[in-house]
């Protein structure tokens, strides 16, 4: 299985910062975050993978209605708005697995009977959505000051009717892929907190796609660090 290449491009702003790795096994679009754009919200940040945009906001740790409040936890809910019209079946289930992902890492038992809202608007769509909304999760609740064990990343793959798999891939690579895959991991052991598949591969295809996932994952976390270290630093 090969891995398709595609152009590297490195650049940072004042505003935000974009970066693509570059690595033979390694090929994802270029990057850029900006937090702290939202007045509202306790914390925000926008993120970009090539032409997909997401738009993230956390409120929170904030009062919580008597029935959703655990006792012993905060609430985390999670609302993604389409770019056009109201939520569908697609928008939810994206909910819930942004929702178990984010459960796994946020320090919840520090905030019991507390509320935590993550709200994601997406921008535009030029695939692996799914992965560039855990991203700009990920930033808004460091942006929020949100308590977490690790920071987490999401990292899409597909596999195209040769068998060759390509990261990142955009709208059209998706469309004409055989088989999906996304995959959050966390920073700290590059663990696996969640995943989604569609289509039809095998054992040995999905233990190479994780693999491939986990290597790109690093360039991932080593974007989140130098972002906030040029943020920071200006501050």
């Amino acid at each position: 299985m090969e891995v398709t290449k595609r152009a590297d491009a490195e650049a940072s702003t004042d505003t935000g910062t974009e970066s693509n790795p570059r690595n033979p096994v390694c090929s994802l679009r270029h990057f850029a975050c900006e937090q702290n754009l939202l007045s509202r919200p306790d914390g925000s940040a926008s993120f970009l993978q090539g032409d997909t945009s997401v738009l993230a906001g956390v409120y929170g740790p904030a009062e919580v209605k008597v029935s959703k409040e655990i006792f012993n936890k905060a609430t985390l809910e999670v609302i993604l708005r389409p770019k056009i019209g109201l939520p569908g079946v697609a928008e939810k289930s994206r909910e819930q697995l942004i929702r178990n992902t984010c459960e796994a890492v946020v320090l919840g038992a520090l905030h019991p009977r507390t509320s935590i809202t993550v709200v994601l608007q997406v921008v535009s769509d030029a695939g692996s959505l799914l992965a560039c909304c855990l991203n700009a999760a990920c930033m808004a609740l460091v942006d929020a000051g949100v308590p977490m064990r690790a920071l987490f990343c999401g990292v899409s793959c597909v596999l195209d009717s040769d068998g060759n798999l390509v990261l990142d891939p955009t709208t059209k690579q998706e469309k004409e892929a055989r088989a999906i895959l996304t995959f959050a991991l966390d920073s700290v052991e590059q663990k696996l907190l969640m995943s989604t598949t569609k289509g039809l591969y095998s054992d040995a295809e999905l233990q190479q796609c994780l693999a491939a996932a986990q290597a790109a994952s690093h360039h991932i976390f080593r974007f989140y660090r130098e972002s906030l270290q040029r943020r920071y630093s200006k501050s």
